[in-house]
């Protein structure tokens, strides 16, 4: 089998990856080998690895636009991270998003923020999270992780038996006397631990 590796070191750099990648299909034994043997074989020069890489891109002025228009913000604690979700949200729904944000701290002062899972979340420092909201094509949801036990039951349902939905399209008003009196209850129930 040598004299095979000695001919294709001779061979142009496509077949020579090309006998690789059938070697690759080999025994484990036969892919040792053959890695050794390509791997000792001359690169072409001016082909280095770090010559085909490409300079790094400069970071997006603002978050890239995930399905539905939902904001890509990396995972972090605070509040600076929900506003800047919130400052990405596309249209109509960054409106929605200051408002329903406004209404949430209005109603439970001190409020713990997070983004998670390119979602803003809402809770109690050290008692877990009790809402969170994300960006849809047609609307924005805020979803109340303990909306069962919420007095009226917010009216979207979910296949999570304690989980209820509010969806708010564009133009709709916000009952901004019953959402804060939901997120008023809702802080005050054990919290998700996510």
């Amino acid at each position: 089998m040598g004299g095979l590796f000695a001919a294709a070191a001779a061979l142009p750099a496509a077949v020579q990856r090309a006998l690789y990648v059938r070697a690759a299909l080999c025994r484990p034994a036969a892919r040792r080998a053959a890695r050794a043997r390509l791997g000792t074989m001359a690169k072409a020069p001016g082909k280095s690895k770090a010559a085909k890489l490409a300079p790094a891109k400069p970071a997006p002025a603002r978050p890239v636009l995930l399905s539905g228009g939902n904001p890509q913000i990396a995972k972090a604690y605070g509040d600076a991270p929900v506003q800047a979700y919130i400052a990405a949200m596309p249209g109509w729904k960054s409106d929605v998003g200051h408002r329903l944000d406004a209404l949430i701290v209005g109603a439970v002062p001190g409020v713990y923020k997070a983004v998670k899972w390119n979602s803003p979340f809402y809770g109690i420092e050290g008692e877990g999270w009790f809402l969170s909201l994300h960006c849809f094509t047609r609307y924005v949801k805020v979803a109340f992780f303990r909306g069962m036990s919420l007095e009226p039951i917010p009216p979207g349902g979910s296949r999570q038996k304690d989980v209820r939905y509010l969806d708010i399209h564009e133009g709709e008003e916000i009952d901004e006397a019953r959402f804060a009196n939901w997120v008023k209850q809702a802080s005050k129930l054990p919290g998700e631990k996510m």
